[in-house]
């Protein structure tokens, strides 16, 4: 019997069925991706292959004439080889969602840049810092394990210190890490958190609590701390975490506008004319005090020198007395409390726990904001960028329009007949 031999360009097809599954896709994406350090350029033949490839993967969404896209690019390209170094490595890669517009409208990119950190291809908005050692910071933190364990004081300090200052902590010690798991994955955007199973009485000393279980909240850049030693059941442990997301006394400027979005506490706000002055400081102390024992409530301070757009929606000006305390929905709306309407020189913690006594019992007035809303002062800051693309299109077609009415050809000259 004669042997059939299969024609050569079947070969390379049957070697190709026979490869493992994983292979094959491998040969199908067509693409090694560098995991070196390098900000490597994606588009819409090959961004689907890296998300396959890649388990954090840092995109870039910018546009080539964004101003802002432009700064950021030398920010990334220092951050990218420190992301590339961790123990649970990230990628940085950038798009030109200008060019590839379906590709940017796919991840709901609607301004530039827009960042996003992939997690084994699931995207999640990253709206920190953009300064290249604390993108590698709150980079860390997405890619760390929901709760950390700690085993001695010197991993306790190990975990603080990498920690660093941009997001709250929540350390547990003698705490069911079972407990805290659930929020660590909740929150995990917000905050870091750890469990310590083993820790010394200079441990407890430092974090200022004599029994267990204990819960520690811990405000590195505001310098607070906060502590929670049950029930550790139903809400009440959710709610401290919730609570304690915040600092006891916040100030209010562009970025915190934003935390506030994600609470629904109404805020006491006390309007300073300088928040930095050395009465202001003083007087956020006894805020601190205040906020302690009124949870229920989000306390928060702005001075008219630092944000006088802010302030005038309140109907406060420089010549205003001041310091004054209102309670504002965080929106639209905000009570003045009778008889309490600013504080003046002498006992301030009193005057405030008659504040609040007041605003409790109902003896208060409504008013409407003569600004923004709250929404409206977020939008503003997320959108100036849009606004700005938006001007200078319309400049642009103002100035076209103009020079399609000119002709610039000749037009003949009439001779009239006499």
């Amino acid at each position: 019997m004669a042997t059939r031999v299969l024609p050569p360009a079947l070969l390379p097809l049957i070697l190709l069925l026979l490869l493992p599954l994983s292979a094959r896709d491998t040969v199908a994406a067509g693409e090694d991706f560098p995991r070196d350090g390098r900000v490597i350029d994606l588009d819409e033949s090959n961004f689907e292959a890296a998300l396959g490839a890649i388990d954090f993967l840092f995109v870039d969404f910018y546009a080539p004439w964004c101003g802002h896209c432009k700064r950021l690019a030398p920010e990334l390209d220092e951050a990218a080889p420190v992301l590339a170094g961790l123990s649970e490595p990230i990628v940085v890669a950038k798009v030109n969602a200008d060019k590839y517009r379906k590709l940017g409208s796919k991840y709901g990119v609607d301004g530039f840049p827009t960042l996003m950190l992939f997690i084994h291809g699931v995207p999640i908005e990253y709206t920190g810092s953009r300064k290249a050692d604390q993108l590698v910071r709150n980079l860390k933190k997405f890619v760390a394990p929901d709760v950390s364990i700690l085993e001695s004081d010197s991993a306790i300090k190990t975990f603080v210190e990498n920690a660093g200052t941009s997001f709250p902590m929540f350390l547990g010690f003698g705490v069911n890490d079972s407990l805290i798991a659930e929020y660590g994955r909740k929150y995990k955007k917000r905050a870091w958190f750890a469990v310590a199973k083993d820790f010394s009485e200079d441990i407890m000393a430092a974090y200022e609590f004599d029994k267990v279980p204990a819960l520690v909240a811990i405000h590195p850049k505001y310098k607070e701390q906060s502590l929670f030693y049950g029930p550790f059941e139903e809400n009440f442990l959710e709610d401290f975490v919730r609570q304690s997301l915040l600092p006891l006394v916040v100030p209010i400027n562009t970025e915190t506008l934003k935390m506030l979005n994600d609470d629904q506490r109404k805020v006491v706000l006390t309007i300073l004319e300088d928040d930095s002055d050395e009465n202001s400081t003083q007087l956020v102390k006894i805020l601190r005090s205040a906020a302690n024992a009124n949870r229920d409530l989000v306390f928060g301070y702005v001075g008219i020198k630092q944000w006088d757009e802010f302030v005038e929606t309140f109907d406060v000006s420089k010549s205003s007395q001041l310091p004054k305390l209102l309670v504002w929905d965080r929106d639209e709306e905000y009570e003045l409390v009778d008889g309490s309407e600013r504080l003046e020189e002498g006992d301030q913690a009193s005057q405030i726990s008659q504040f609040l006594e007041r605003y409790r019992a109902g003896r208060t007035t409504k008013k409407k904001i003569s600004g923004p809303s709250f929404m409206g002062f977020l939008n503003s800051l997320v959108s100036l960028s849009s606004l700005c693309i938006l001007i200078f299109v319309i400049a642009l077609l103002v100035v076209m329009v103009y020079f399609a009415g000119q002709d610039d050809t000749p037009q003949p000259r009439r001779i009239h007949e006499e």
